[in-house]
């Protein structure tokens, strides 16, 4: 009985707790940190990151951001379709899972931690909303060897605060997102460069100062 409600009662706890201070660490800052890198990182609050990068962040990993709540149903059933096709299995994780599993689980891909990543995906979807998903997943993402967060980021590629990024510089944070250990912003490869393109290009969609998820 006592596992079932701490099992039950922490992750609702923690979640209630992120909902207005900010997660101190995650799980993958540790594991980085016990590997002996180091820790760049600084919280800042949504209105101090430039709308160029979260509209950015947007396209380039959960178009649908907006409109689901919390699943891309639409992006699953097409990575099943593929798969069953022959293709490679592709994952449609959103930034709402993204950040459930950045925040709280390690890094992985077996059952249970992806079953945890569902659920807690659910609490912050109901307990969050759309700018503090938003938020949370900008300050703790890892961004390359040792570095978290848009703060650092834009203070580390580009010398400037996040909320000082051009169009051009927040499409090239986006666009190393899939693997920012192995390719740079600044420094882009022609994969990189290609996908800052489409990303800017899909950014003229959204508007340029929007409010998150109205």
């Amino acid at each position: 009985m006592w596992g079932l409600i701490l099992g039950l009662g922490l992750p609702c706890a923690m979640a209630a707790l992120f909902s207005v201070v900010a997660p101190p660490l995650t799980p993958l800052m540790v594991i980085r940190r016990i590997e002996g890198e180091g820790m760049d990182r600084r919280w800042v609050p949504i209105d101090a990151i430039s709308p160029e990068l979260v509209r950015a962040v947007i396209v380039a990993e959960d178009a649908r951001f907006c409109r689901h709540h919390g699943f891309d149903w639409e992006a699953i059933n097409d990575a099943v379709d593929t798969y069953e096709e022959g293709g490679r299995l592709r994952g449609a994780s959103t930034l709402s899972m993204q950040t459930a599993k950045n925040v709280f689980l390690w890094p992985g891909r077996n059952f249970l931690r992806k079953g945890l990543e569902a659920g807690l995906t659910v609490l912050i979807e109901t307990l969050w909303g759309k700018r503090r998903i938003i938020e949370v997943y900008l300050n703790v993402v890892e961004w390359g060897p040792g570095l978290y967060g848009a703060e650092m980021a834009a203070q580390r590629y580009f010398h400037r605060p996040a909320r000082d990024l051009t169009r051009r510089q927040a499409a090239a944070l986006a666009a190393i997102l899939p693997n920012p250990r192995r390719f740079s912003p600044v420094t882009p490869s022609r994969y990189i460069e290609a996908r800052i393109r489409t990303i800017d290009a899909r950014m003229g969609h959204i508007p340029t100062n929007p409010k998150i998820c109205p």
